[in-house]
């Protein structure tokens, strides 16, 4: 008999019971509120993880050190826990506050278990219309996260719904219309909170959408602005004058496609500045002859924006990729930072930091929006370089295509894609996944013909090249074959790389570090990597078993003793699904998993579907 699951059986029961004789799980035990100046303290002890990079400046960087270099090897799981059926990656960072985890898996399903045990207490399904919604998904049947907010967990639906949940109950408090997925739009992206606003924007990149990202009133669910990154119908009038703008920098008849410019990831919030930082996505369709007549910077594709958290107004934007043609969004993990040291400009300066899909790693003024440098981290052959002066890219002229095919690196997926990265402000440098050998075949369409599934304007399947590739830049590539995916400690200052280690790459997993001179590396294969954060030595390597659509790790710690949790594993697949990039299905049930010293749980998955 198998005690331990008759003892959690018994335990799940007896809350059943106690539930429904109350109506509601038992209250949790009293915790300080998460409000606004709650989530702006996030992550000065460790001890809760309260928003999706742990900080709004969302470093990822953990100040404890109870577990460090010394000790990691000890590292081992204490308790597992299923999140649900399944049929994708589990992309979300989970949240931890008040001794309770909370976590979002595939089809928007929220749970929220005992940090300490992984007892459920509550677990609630928007119950999504899987049928008629997968079509509309472009990149798989993920969330990236949730937040926290007054009593209050905030839930992306994939739907296009935006939840409040009540922390101690899961009942739900509000809803809003965020999109429609009849209009090609989905919600991944984890939602953040910004002087008492949820801040969210939807995917939809690669279909004939218009970029979004919008700001909805915390308590009630009404939406209080709502940002363009691309510009509409120039026939009727534009939104705001960043629309009338950037109206100049396209032509033809482009907004009969969408435009492009979805906002699917990276964001931070400079409190002080009241300032909201997004990425926004790839051009719509790719190829530019087939959206626009002449060649455009089509403003704002591919940028990093700053907007007003109080107003929506823009208040500067830095276009990555002007013009882009090779799918090279600029919505990767974005992280706030202070630098020192031989900055350029000599003095030390507020600074807004990405590892782009394109290859290079950028540095700007936060408060300005001012470029500062920019590097290759990885094999790029679309750009000679940028322009450390203009901060514009010096593009290949080979790199433009039509019909014609030509490989260029990165390709759509990118040197750098959703996998968080981290940066330590002991050793300076920012953790990166990375693909350090990415590569696509670009060919535009003759005529553009979109359909179910394809809809960029470049032919499916990609075909062989028969243009030979411009010169590269950057580091050689890790291995002889693949994507090479390898852990990069970048330099931002000196923009350049310290250490790298293989295993992983741009899509999968990510990444922590703390205190304890420790980077933590969640790998798509299963893996579970600790590295010195100063040197890149391998440390500790943990064999989770769940093998496939890794999530990034956190930590946090409950009654004196620091853990690291995780989710992973993707579960049956439906026929036609859309488990995303690289993920395999697996014989059973995705896992939230947790760690600590000496922690007694072997973590094979056992269950079976």
């Amino acid at each position: 008999m198998n005690t331990r699951a008759l003892s959690f059986t018994s335990a799940l029961l007896g809350t059943m019971l106690l539930a429904a004789f109350w109506g509601a799980p038992a209250p949790l035990a009293q915790s300080r509120r998460v409000d606004d100046a709650a989530l702006k303290a996030a992550g000065v002890t460790g001890d809760e993880w309260l928003t999706y990079g742990l900080a709004q400046s969302e470093t990822r960087f953990s100040p404890l050190k109870d577990i460090n270099a010394s000790n990691v090897k000890r590292l081992a799981a204490a308790w597992s826990y299923d999140v649900g059926s399944g049929g994708g990656g589990q992309e979300a960072t989970p949240l931890m506050w008040n001794g309770t985890i909370y976590g979002i898996t595939n089809w928007s399903v929220v749970f929220a278990v005992d940090a300490k045990t992984g007892k459920e207490r509550w677990r609630w399904d928007p119950e999504v219309n899987q049928t008629t919604v997968r079509s509309k998904i472009c990149c798989g049947v993920v969330n990236r996260g949730l937040a926290i907010y007054n009593g209050m967990v905030i839930a992306p639906a994939i739907d296009g719904r935006l939840l409040a949940l009540d922390a101690e109950t899961g009942r739900v408090r509000w809803e809003a219309r965020v999109a429609y997925p009849q209009d090609h739009y989905t919600l991944t992206m984890a939602p953040r909170i910004a002087k008492g606003k949820v801040i969210i924007g939807a995917s939809g990149g690669d279909r004939p959408t218009r970029g979004f990202f919008a700001a909805f009133d915390a308590g009630t669910g009404h939406l209080a602005w709502r940002f363009y990154t691309v510009p509409g119908d120039p026939s009727k009038p534009f939104e705001n004058a960043a629309m009338k703008k950037a109206a100049a920098t396209w032509d033809g008849e482009w907004w009969k496609l969408g435009g492009g410019g979805a906002v699917w990831d990276g964001l931070a919030y400079d409190a002080d500045a009241d300032l909201i930082y997004v990425g926004t996505g790839n051009a719509e369709p790719w190829a530019q002859p087939l959206r626009t007549v002449t060649p455009k910077d089509n403003l704002y594709v591919c940028s990093i924006l700053a907007v007003s958290a109080s107003t929506g107004e823009l208040k500067w934007h830095y276009q990555v990729v002007p013009g882009d043609i090779w799918d090279f969004d600029s919505v990767q993990h974005l992280i706030l930072a202070d630098l020192t040291g031989n900055v350029p400009g000599g003095r030390p300066r507020k600074v807004i930091m990405q590892a782009n899909k394109n290859g290079f790693f950028y540095v700007l003024d936060r408060l300005t929006g001012e470029f500062i440098s920019a590097g290759p981290f990885s094999r790029v052959t679309w750009a000679k370089g940028i322009d450390q002066k203009t901060g514009r890219p010096m593009v290949n002229a080979a790199a433009y295509y039509g019909t014609e095919p030509i490989s260029i690196s990165p390709g759509g997926g990118g040197a750098h894609n959703w996998s968080p990265m981290s940066f330590n402000p002991a050793t300076g440098l920012v953790y990166i996944p990375t693909s350090t050998m990415n590569s696509f075949t670009y060919a535009a369409e003759g005529t553009y013909n979109p359909r179910p599934g394809v809809m960029t304007g470049t032919v499916r399947p990609m075909p062989a090249a028969t243009r030979p590739s411009p010169p590269a830049i950057g580091p050689d590539p890790l291995g002889d074959s693949g994507p090479r995916g390898a852990l990069v400690a970048w330099d931002p200052v000196a923009q350049t790389t310290r250490w790298r280690m293989p295993g992983g790459g741009g899509i999968g997993g990510g990444t922590l570090t703390t205190a304890g001179n420790l980077v933590f590396q969640s790998i798509n294969d299963g893996r579970l990597v600790a590295y010195s954060a100063d040197k890149g030595e391998k440390l500790a390597e943990i064999q989770t078993g769940l093998r496939s659509g890794m999530g990034p790790p956190i930590t946090f710690r409950v009654d004196g003793k620091q853990y690291v949790a995780l989710m992973g594993g993707v579960g049956a697949a439906a026929q036609g699904g859309n488990a995303g990039p690289g993920n395999q299905p697996t014989p059973f049930s995705p896992k939230l998993l947790t760690f600590v010293l000496d922690g007694t749980l072997v973590p094979a998955p056992q269950t079976a579907q």
